[in-house]
Protein backbone atom coordinates (compact mmCIF):
# COMPACT_ATOMS: atom_id res chain seq x y z
CA UNK A 1 0.00 0.00 0.00
CA UNK A 2 1.09 3.52 -0.80
CA UNK A 3 -0.01 6.63 1.05
CA UNK A 4 -1.20 9.56 -1.05
CA UNK A 5 -1.37 12.84 0.84
CA UNK A 6 -3.30 15.60 -0.92
CA UNK A 7 -3.25 19.29 -0.31
CA UNK A 8 -6.80 20.63 -0.50
CA UNK A 9 -6.81 24.16 -1.90
CA UNK A 10 -5.50 24.33 -5.44
CA UNK A 11 -5.23 20.56 -5.80
CA UNK A 12 -8.72 19.21 -5.11
CA UNK A 13 -10.67 22.46 -5.37
CA UNK A 14 -10.25 25.80 -7.12
CA UNK A 15 -10.57 27.99 -4.05
CA UNK A 16 -8.01 30.73 -4.60
CA UNK A 17 -10.51 33.60 -4.63
CA UNK A 18 -12.31 32.33 -1.53
CA UNK A 19 -9.17 31.53 0.48
CA UNK A 20 -7.49 34.81 -0.48
CA UNK A 21 -10.53 36.80 0.65
CA UNK A 22 -10.73 34.83 3.90
CA UNK A 23 -7.07 35.39 4.79
CA UNK A 24 -7.18 39.02 3.63
CA UNK A 25 -10.24 39.71 5.77
CA UNK A 26 -8.63 38.03 8.79
CA UNK A 27 -5.47 40.08 8.45
CA UNK A 28 -7.45 43.30 8.10
CA UNK A 29 -9.45 42.39 11.20
CA UNK A 30 -6.26 42.02 13.29
CA UNK A 31 -4.55 45.08 11.78
CA UNK A 32 -1.98 43.23 9.65
CA UNK A 33 -3.39 43.97 6.19
CA UNK A 34 -1.83 42.76 2.97
CA UNK A 35 -0.69 45.73 0.87
CA UNK A 36 0.26 44.10 -2.45
CA UNK A 37 -2.79 41.97 -3.18
CA UNK A 38 -2.59 38.48 -4.64
CA UNK A 39 1.17 38.54 -5.18
CA UNK A 40 1.76 39.08 -1.47
CA UNK A 41 -0.89 36.51 -0.55
CA UNK A 42 0.76 33.82 -2.68
CA UNK A 43 4.15 34.63 -1.16
CA UNK A 44 2.74 33.40 2.17
CA UNK A 45 2.75 29.89 0.65
CA UNK A 46 6.39 29.85 -0.43
CA UNK A 47 7.06 28.20 2.92
CA UNK A 48 4.76 27.04 5.70
CA UNK A 49 1.77 29.40 5.65
CA UNK A 50 1.64 29.85 9.43
CA UNK A 51 5.39 30.37 9.74
CA UNK A 52 5.07 33.02 7.02
CA UNK A 53 2.41 34.80 9.08
CA UNK A 54 4.61 34.74 12.19
CA UNK A 55 7.47 36.27 10.19
CA UNK A 56 5.10 39.12 9.35
CA UNK A 57 4.54 39.69 13.07
CA UNK A 58 1.14 38.00 13.23
CA UNK A 59 0.07 36.39 16.52
CA UNK A 60 -1.33 33.02 15.40
CA UNK A 61 -3.74 32.73 18.33
CA UNK A 62 -5.21 36.11 17.43
CA UNK A 63 -5.33 35.18 13.72
CA UNK A 64 -7.09 31.87 14.38
CA UNK A 65 -9.60 33.54 16.66
CA UNK A 66 -10.39 36.12 13.98
CA UNK A 67 -10.71 33.33 11.44
CA UNK A 68 -13.49 31.58 13.38
CA UNK A 69 -16.16 34.17 12.55
CA UNK A 70 -14.93 34.75 9.01
CA UNK A 71 -14.80 31.03 8.18
CA UNK A 72 -18.38 30.68 9.39
CA UNK A 73 -19.44 32.94 6.55
CA UNK A 74 -17.51 31.21 3.75
CA UNK A 75 -19.60 30.67 0.63
CA UNK A 76 -18.61 27.18 -0.48
CA UNK A 77 -20.47 27.61 -3.76
CA UNK A 78 -17.71 29.97 -4.87
CA UNK A 79 -15.21 27.12 -4.67
CA UNK A 80 -15.19 24.71 -7.58
CA UNK A 81 -13.92 21.13 -7.41
CA UNK A 82 -11.47 20.04 -10.06
CA UNK A 83 -13.81 17.49 -11.64
CA UNK A 84 -11.02 15.63 -13.39
CA UNK A 85 -9.67 14.62 -9.97
CA UNK A 86 -12.64 12.44 -9.04
CA UNK A 87 -11.96 9.41 -11.29
CA UNK A 88 -8.26 9.60 -10.40
CA UNK A 89 -9.00 9.57 -6.67
CA UNK A 90 -11.43 6.69 -7.06
CA UNK A 91 -8.78 4.73 -8.94
CA UNK A 92 -6.02 5.40 -6.40
CA UNK A 93 -8.16 4.57 -3.37
CA UNK A 94 -8.77 1.02 -4.59
CA UNK A 95 -5.33 -0.10 -3.40
CA UNK A 96 -3.96 2.80 -1.39
CA UNK A 97 -4.76 5.16 1.50
CA UNK A 98 -5.67 8.76 0.68
CA UNK A 99 -5.47 11.59 3.21
CA UNK A 100 -5.94 15.37 3.02
CA UNK A 101 -3.17 17.47 4.59
CA UNK A 102 -3.91 21.17 4.44
CA UNK A 103 -3.36 24.63 5.93
CA UNK A 104 -7.13 25.05 5.83
CA UNK A 105 -9.26 23.96 8.79
CA UNK A 106 -10.82 20.50 8.84
CA UNK A 107 -14.50 21.54 9.18
CA UNK A 108 -14.20 23.75 6.07
CA UNK A 109 -12.57 20.92 4.13
CA UNK A 110 -15.12 18.35 5.32
CA UNK A 111 -18.06 20.56 4.32
CA UNK A 112 -16.57 21.31 0.91
CA UNK A 113 -15.83 17.63 0.25
CA UNK A 114 -19.40 16.75 1.24
CA UNK A 115 -20.87 19.36 -1.10
CA UNK A 116 -18.68 18.24 -3.98
CA UNK A 117 -19.45 14.54 -3.44
CA UNK A 118 -15.92 13.54 -2.49
CA UNK A 119 -17.48 11.37 0.26
CA UNK A 120 -15.70 8.19 1.25
CA UNK A 121 -12.50 8.89 -0.64
CA UNK A 122 -10.24 10.15 2.14
CA UNK A 123 -9.50 8.18 5.28
CA UNK A 124 -8.59 11.26 7.25
CA UNK A 125 -8.37 15.05 7.07
CA UNK A 126 -5.48 16.74 8.85
CA UNK A 127 -6.13 20.48 8.84
CA UNK A 128 -4.82 23.49 10.71
CA UNK A 129 -6.90 22.55 13.76
CA UNK A 130 -4.78 19.38 14.08
CA UNK A 131 -1.38 21.06 13.80
CA UNK A 132 0.13 23.88 11.74
CA UNK A 133 3.17 22.09 10.30
CA UNK A 134 2.53 20.02 7.17
CA UNK A 135 5.86 18.29 7.74
CA UNK A 136 4.70 17.08 11.16
CA UNK A 137 1.31 16.04 9.75
CA UNK A 138 3.06 14.01 7.06
CA UNK A 139 5.25 12.27 9.63
CA UNK A 140 2.20 11.62 11.82
CA UNK A 141 0.41 9.96 8.90
CA UNK A 142 3.47 7.86 8.03
CA UNK A 143 3.66 6.54 11.58
CA UNK A 144 -0.09 5.99 11.98
CA UNK A 145 -0.49 4.08 8.71
CA UNK A 146 2.85 2.23 8.96
CA UNK A 147 3.95 3.22 5.47
CA UNK A 148 7.60 3.62 4.49
CA UNK A 149 8.53 7.19 3.54
CA UNK A 150 9.53 5.98 0.07
CA UNK A 151 5.92 4.90 -0.49
CA UNK A 152 4.39 8.22 0.54
CA UNK A 153 3.58 10.98 -1.96
CA UNK A 154 2.66 14.51 -0.95
CA UNK A 155 0.71 16.21 -3.73
CA UNK A 156 0.64 19.99 -3.57
CA UNK A 157 0.41 23.15 -5.65
CA UNK A 158 2.75 25.53 -3.82
CA UNK A 159 6.48 25.69 -3.27
CA UNK A 160 5.83 25.55 0.45
CA UNK A 161 4.11 22.18 0.00
CA UNK A 162 7.13 20.82 -1.83
CA UNK A 163 9.55 22.13 0.80
CA UNK A 164 7.62 20.59 3.70
CA UNK A 165 7.22 17.29 1.85
CA UNK A 166 10.97 17.17 1.23
CA UNK A 167 11.67 18.02 4.88
CA UNK A 168 9.49 15.07 5.89
CA UNK A 169 11.44 12.77 3.56
CA UNK A 170 8.54 11.74 1.31
CA UNK A 171 8.14 11.93 -2.47
CA UNK A 172 7.02 15.39 -3.57
CA UNK A 173 4.50 15.80 -6.37
CA UNK A 174 3.91 19.30 -7.70
CA UNK A 175 0.81 20.07 -9.75
CA UNK A 176 0.50 23.01 -12.10
CA UNK A 177 -3.27 23.59 -12.00
CA UNK A 178 -3.11 25.26 -8.57
CA UNK A 179 -1.86 28.46 -6.99
CA UNK A 180 1.84 28.68 -7.87
CA UNK A 181 2.97 28.85 -11.47
CA UNK A 182 4.62 25.93 -13.26
CA UNK A 183 7.86 27.91 -13.38
CA UNK A 184 7.80 28.60 -9.65
CA UNK A 185 7.03 24.94 -8.90
CA UNK A 186 9.76 23.67 -11.20
CA UNK A 187 12.29 25.93 -9.47
CA UNK A 188 12.01 23.95 -6.21
CA UNK A 189 12.57 20.67 -8.08
CA UNK A 190 9.81 18.35 -6.82
CA UNK A 191 10.26 14.64 -7.50
CA UNK A 192 7.37 14.87 -9.97
CA UNK A 193 5.70 17.81 -11.68
CA UNK A 194 2.36 17.07 -13.31
CA UNK A 195 0.17 19.19 -15.59
CA UNK A 196 -3.05 17.13 -15.43
CA UNK A 197 -4.80 15.02 -12.79
CA UNK A 198 -4.52 11.86 -14.93
CA UNK A 199 -0.72 12.16 -14.68
CA UNK A 200 -1.09 11.12 -11.05
CA UNK A 201 -1.90 7.60 -12.19
CA UNK A 202 1.79 7.20 -13.03
CA UNK A 203 2.30 6.86 -9.27
CA UNK A 204 -0.22 4.02 -8.89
Amino acid sequence: MKLFLFDFDGVLVDSLDVYEKTVTDCLIKINHPLTRGREEFLELFEGNFYESLVKRGVDLDVFMKAAEDILAGVDYSKMKPFGAMMPILNDLKKDHALIVISSNDSPTIQEALRLYHFNGIFQEILGSDFMFSKKEKILYAAKKYHVDLNDIYYIGDTTGDMKEGRQAGVKTVGVTWGWHSKEKMAAVEPDYLFDTPKDLLQLN
